[in-house]
């Protein structure tokens, strides 16, 4: 791990409304990239609409005028997955543009194997190979300045700069710092992005600019203004939570000054802006639930996989896709902007969607998720999915029943069509094998110890709505 961390004082200086006039080198030919990276945001935990026309498909009660603002002149993706139903796997999986089961980071730290339950669970790994390529090594080969600021966690004992990228914040995990004044370091964060940009722009050079915010993880932190404000509005039928609604109203915010200091900076023609999240929120009782999915954080139901994806940036187009994509595909997306091959065979490059080119995208292969693991509650039982287009095969390890949905008619996958749909049936489930072996995930194996008396017996059924109620 470099043992200089980048130290943050210096950069929250900078107040962001009065960003000062830039003196620029000559303009960089190639375009600078701004990932904004949410923790734990929903698919319906936007004010946008994340399918065009369908209310069910955001909020009842948050408010996010950024975004929808940022959705009106960019791509609204509505069939977008984070690569994992859990921050470490996904966050990895984005980095490199690998699927969790190639890298066999499937869950943060070792697991839960205790040897109680039906099945043994594998070790998985708890860090990227050191030679392992990035969205930050190959843009910096590319000519750019990187910045991964916020949270990292992928490994214990490494850090962004490890992988590529020249400001970071060392090996953070899910704890911010925040404050009331400064609630998950979403300012501060912001503040300090803002000035990565000024200062690269100010040089002339290329950025990549990620900030990675601690928000809307849980536990809630906002703003008391924020919190007030929402709890003088009347509550949503399935969204009713006044200090969630504004950690993300503070978290929207922080987008409003990223986009006023791209104008400010009159570097809008020249920067991609990528707003995404790393999974599905957890969808209990106490907090923000999916509905019209099924299930949160940690399951491989649509809750926990499929979250909101906004581009905007030179020659994309403004409207909606229904191409279901993956978190994995902005390593190659990235990758191509900055003029670079490097690509992944998980990975497919996204700009003929963004471009309105849709017959030039070409995915080969379903989307592959793979949770070999045990996790809290019990919907987190080891499952692996796969999306093909509008079908979706769901296998639950420890029964070994293999269901099937159609997203675009069954959303909230409650018609299994495993025995209507033969063809398609066996079709997936031979696919799904052939996606297994080709990326040597591992799998969980019968434990022959096992005694079924000796384990609490718990509902499967579970919160399959995600809390919604």
């Amino acid at each position: 791990m470099k043992s200089a961390i980048i130290q943050r004082a210096l950069c929250g200086l900078l107040a962001i409304t009065s960003i000062s006039p830039v003196v620029a080198a000559e303009p960089s030919k190639k375009p600078n990239i701004i990932f904004i990276y949410a923790d734990d945001m929903g698919w319906t935990g936007t004010s946008v609409a994340m399918i065009q026309g369908d209310a069910s498909s955001k909020s009842d009660y948050y408010q996010t005028p950024q975004l929808e603002k940022l959705a009106a002149r960019g791509m609204v993706f509505s069939q977008a997955y984070s690569p994992s139903a859990l921050c470490t796997p996904s966050r990895a999986a984005v980095l490199t543009g690998l699927t969790p089961a190639q890298l066999h980071i499937t869950t943060p730290g070792r697991g839960k194997n205790d040897g109680s339950k039906k099945l043994i669970t594998p070790e998985p790994t708890t860090r990227l190979s050191d030679s392992q390529p990035t969205i930050g090594s190959v843009l910096k080969e590319q000519g750019y300045a990187t910045a991964l600021l916020g949270k990292w966690h992928i490994g214990r004992n490494d850090d962004a700069g490890d992988y590529g990228f020249d400001l970071h914040d060392g090996n953070t995990q899910n704890e911010s710092k925040g404050t009331d004044e400064d609630p998950k370091e979403i300012d501060s964060l912001t503040r300090r992005g803002i000035e990565f940009m000024r200062k690269n722009v100010a040089a002339g050079k290329p950025f990549y600019l990620q900030i990675s915010h601690y928000a809307v993880h849980e536990p809630t932190q906002s703003k008391p203004a924020s919190i007030d404000k929402f709890k003088s509005l009347p509550a949503g039928q399935f969204h009713r939570e006044a200090d969630y609604a504004g950690m993300t109203w503070d978290l929207d915010a922080s987008l409003a000054r990223i986009s006023q200091a791209i104008e400010q900076l009159k570097i809008a023609d020249q920067t991609y802006l990528v707003f995404m999240s790393d999974n599905g929120t957890r969808g209990n009782p106490r907090t923000p639930n999916n509905a019209p999915l099924q299930g949160g954080k940690g399951t491989l139901y649509e809750g926990g996989i499929r979250v909101p994806l906004i581009v905007l940036g030179p020659d994309v187009q403004t409207g909606y896709c229904r191409q279901s994509v993956s978190g994995t595909d902005l390593f190659s997306t990235f990758a191509a902007w900055s003029g670079s091959r490097k690509t992944t065979a998980e990975s497919v490059d996204l700009t003929p969607l963004l471009t309105g080119h849709e017959e030039d995208f070409q995915r080969t292969k379903g989307l592959l998720f793979h949770y070999p693991h045990y996790g809290h509650g019990p919907q987190q039982v080891p499952q692996t999915a796969l999306i093909d287009g509008d079908w979706k095969l769901l296998r639950d390890w420890e029964s070994g029943s293999n269901r099937l949905y159609h997203l675009k008619e069954d959303l909230g996958e409650s018609k299994n069509l495993a025995g209507n749909e033969l063809q398609k049936f066996h079709s997936m489930v031979r696919a799904m094998e052939a996606r297994l072996t080709e990326t040597m995930a591992q799998r969980p194996e019968e434990n022959t110890n096992y005694d079924p008396t000796a384990e609490p017996k718990q509902s499967r059924q579970g919160n399959r709505r995600g809390g919604r109620r």
